[in-house]
């Protein structure tokens, strides 16, 4: 078996956990039909009922940003929202092979993506609202492309940059191997064993310091819930939302972060990247920003709903997680938040709280969980970063020190 046919079949049976009979909806980039087909043949081979792809041309969608119409920017498509509830009631599985260039839109109209997001988010925010919920099983993984194999790798031509990426995700993946799928649940065992520890601590808040001048206080949900490794849909099957992933991850209270946050990486959002940024957060709301480039884009991100300014997501990377080592900006949160400590503006993964996968909007809001329509995660983590937690009873736990695990 080749390492790509290794590779779609650890998407396909530790990803989704594709069981016999089960739809898949499939989403690729059109650079990447080969690997989409081999990976629609893995699902087949698992019993899959049906494969679904849903193509992605980034070229074809900045042309339309560049040349269409205003007005198409105001509404969804009524027959898309219909396909993504479609496949999610017939019980399917979401896999996303990401291949991006971060860069694609560079130069595209700021209100226009930005008015096209908000549009697409609403539509189809029930479909992402059953995501975040657990109620069925997703997984994000990622192929290279040759825009983002040059933005990786711009000395190389580009048949060795793309080698040379797709050597990278495959090491980050554990795809590398004889047998993917068994160091790939070994790995996340470790990371299970880890946010199950730090779950039954009921941390009260944690702070977190840094030499960039990050300095922020985070109070938790109580009941709160850390999660990594694989998770579970609501119905009790594992699955792994992210190949690669380094991370535990839980919600801060929305109201309960305090202070001042630097970011150690540039953030691709919109196809284009936000760099040298810096957030101020009082009672949970970011109340001042700055960004060295692309501000305007922090700004529509900030300005996404009223949600948008909270955070929703802590995850917990060790500086010297497998990712980092490697010493590559991949320019892909896939893979950069993998080797950094990060936060997530926008919603909340309503399982990191007990209960919360059937909470409505008000109840989770009720219980610390923050709402919104975007999730944008942004990496902050550093060498020197420092994590202490505050027990329950008031005492301190050193949870990182010198950007590393010490519990």
């Amino acid at each position: 078996m080749s390492r790509l046919e290794k590779y779609a079949k650890l998407m396909i049976a530790e990803g989704v956990n594709l069981q016999k009979g089960q739809p898949l909806f499939l989403t690729g980039y059109v650079e990447d039909y080969e690997f989409v087909r081999l990976v629609t043949e893995q699902a087949y081979a698992a019993g899959a009922r049906e494969v679904y792809v849903r193509w992605i041309d980034e070229v074809g969608g900045r042309l339309r940003y560049l040349h269409g119409a205003e007005d198409l920017f105001e509404s969804f498509p009524e027959f898309q929202r219909l396909m993504f509830e479609h496949y999610d009631g017939q019980g399917a599985c979401c896999l996303h092979i990401a291949s991006s260039n971060p860069e694609a839109m560079k130069g595209v109209s700021p209100e226009r993506l930005q008015k096209w997001n908000i549009t697409q988010s609403k539509a189809l925010k029930p479909y992402y609202d059953r995501m975040m919920a657990g109620k069925f099983a997703w997984c994000v993984v990622a192929m290279p492309s040759r825009a983002w194999a040059k933005k990786v790798f711009p000395d190389l031509d580009e048949a060795e940059g793309m080698e040379k990426l797709l050597d990278a995700i495959l090491k980050c993946s554990r795809a590398d191997g004889e047998n993917p799928a068994a160091e790939w649940r070994a790995h996340t065992e470790t990371l299970e064993r880890r946010a199950k520890l730090l779950s039954e601590m009921q941390l009260k808040s944690l702070r977190l310091t840094n030499s960039l001048g990050t300095d922020l206080t985070l109070g938790l949900p109580e009941n709160h819930v850390w999660l990594g490794g694989s998770e579970k849909t609501t119905d009790g099957r594992p699955f792994s939302a992210n190949i690669p992933t380094e991370e535990i991850f839980t919600a801060p209270h929305r109201l309960g972060t305090n202070g001042r946050v630097v970011a150690s990486m540039p953030l691709v959002y919109q196809g284009d990247l936000i760099e040298d940024f810096e957030l101020t957060f009082k009672d949970g709301k970011v109340v001042e920003y700055r960004a060295g480039k692309n501000e305007v884009l922090l700004k529509n991100l900030l300005e996404t709903d009223e949600g948008s300014r909270y955070l929703g997501e802590i995850a917990l990377v060790p500086y010297d997680s497998p990712i980092s080592k490697l010493g590559i900006l991949f320019y892909e949160t896939l893979f950069d938040e993998n080797a950094s400590c990060h936060l997530a503006l926008g919603e909340a993964y309503s399982t990191t709280v007990e209960g919360g996968a059937e909470m409505s909007d008000e109840q989770k809001k009720a219980a610390g969980l923050n709402v919104s329509y975007s999730h944008s995660d942004f990496m902050f983590g550093t060498p020197d970063m420092e994590i202490v937690g505050v027990k329950p009873g008031g005492a301190e736990l050193q949870v990182f020190k010198d950007g590393n695990f010490v519990i």
